[in-house]
């Protein structure tokens, strides 16, 4: 990936890191004006999904779900990635405790991680731990290594760092050595150490190394990017992953940020309550997990206004196609 500028923390220490760009602090006024507008700017306005009041009378409280297709169990269409936004000292990790206790409370399952990703996996695992969030959690992270017995290392490390016997989903990360790490992953699915497992990557152009081992194995996910201005994985990769009953993880649905700078100081279409749709940050995912392919849509952040503005976006009513595409338009037009 490409190097990204360092960002301070703001004063209350949560800081805005879902997407790593060069104009992050730009586009943090752009969701702190949207969080502010939906759901006040402290945790005490945080809405429980499930609870009595839905946003709308025509609207169920509750998060919307979709099927692993190779065993049918289903998982909450918005999760939570950890890049960046996960990698601080353990010892500093109250303020993620929160966030990781609120993405619970507002029905979220999937957290997705990686050895890549610095401190990530212990902090996760650290948390879980000492607030007994393991069985309300879909743990998934990734292998990113070559050879045999340093992708075997790195996974045990894994396993140490998430404080956990079962990974629900080991995912080889941007198909490093892919082949080699399956062949392991599968036999440790075998033994129940892993539940699923699947092949994952952030870039468009490697979508046609994608497309073939989707084509050629066995897999239960692929994660890729996708997004409203980023639409290359609906040429193959989407209808390719249907078609071999392959659950779909989303990665980058903000583009890498980009959205919220082409989108800044723009008011929503009017069209888009009819769908649900309060802010930008839910009109981008709404749009992600209406596609019938995507099982779930992650975007990192340690902030709970952030987290909750993504989560309602998994709530309610979905744009059909039609309306899919007068989005796509509505946006191409700003």
């Amino acid at each position: 990936m490409s190097s990204v500028v360092g960002r301070s923390l703001i004063a209350n220490q949560i800081t805005r890191r879902d997407v790593p760009t060069l104009l992050d602090m730009t586009r943090e006024m752009t969701r702190r004006e949207a969080a502010r507008l939906i759901g006040g700017i402290t945790a005490s306005c945080l809405w429980p999904i499930g609870a009595a009041g839905a946003q709308s009378k025509n609207e169920s409280a509750t998060m919307l779900t979709r099927p692993i297709p190779s065993s049918g169990e289903k998982l909450p269409v918005i999760g939570l990635g950890t890049w960046r936004t996960f990698d601080v000292d353990p010892a500093q990790s109250g303020p993620l405790a929160e966030v990781l206790r609120a993405f619970v409370r507002f029905g979220g399952r999937v957290i997705d991680s990686s050895p890549m990703y610095g401190r990530a996996e212990q902090v996760i695992g650290d948390v879980v731990t000492k607030h007994k969030l393991r069985d309300s959690l879909f743990l998934a992270t990734k292998v990113w290594t070559r050879g045999q017995q340093a992708g075997i290392d790195s996974m045990e490390r894994s396993f140490a760092r998430l404080q956990t016997k079962t990974i629900d989903l080991m995912q080889v990360h941007n198909l490093v050595d892919a082949q080699t790490q399956l062949r392991t992953i599968r036999e440790w699915k075998a033994q129940g150490r892993f539940r699923y497992l699947g092949v994952t990557h952030y870039e468009a152009g490697a979508f046609a190394e994608v497309a073939k081992i989707l084509a050629r194995e066995k897999l239960d996910f692929v994660q890729i990017n996708y997004s409203i201005m980023g639409r290359e994985a609906e040429e193959k990769i989407l209808p390719l992953a249907q078609e071999r009953d392959v659950a779909v993880i989303v990665n980058r649905p903000f583009g890498g940020g980009n959205l919220f700078s082409r989108v800044r100081g723009k008011p929503l279409p009017d069209f888009a309550a009819e769908f649900d749709c309060t802010s930008w940050a839910q009109f981008f995912l709404k749009w992600i997990v209406a596609h019938s392919a995507v099982t779930c849509a992650i975007s990192a952040t340690n902030n709970i206004q952030h987290l909750e503005d993504n989560m309602r976006a998994g709530v309610g009513k979905l744009p059909d196609g039609k309306v899919r595409q007068r989005m796509i338009e509505a946006l191409a037009k700003l």
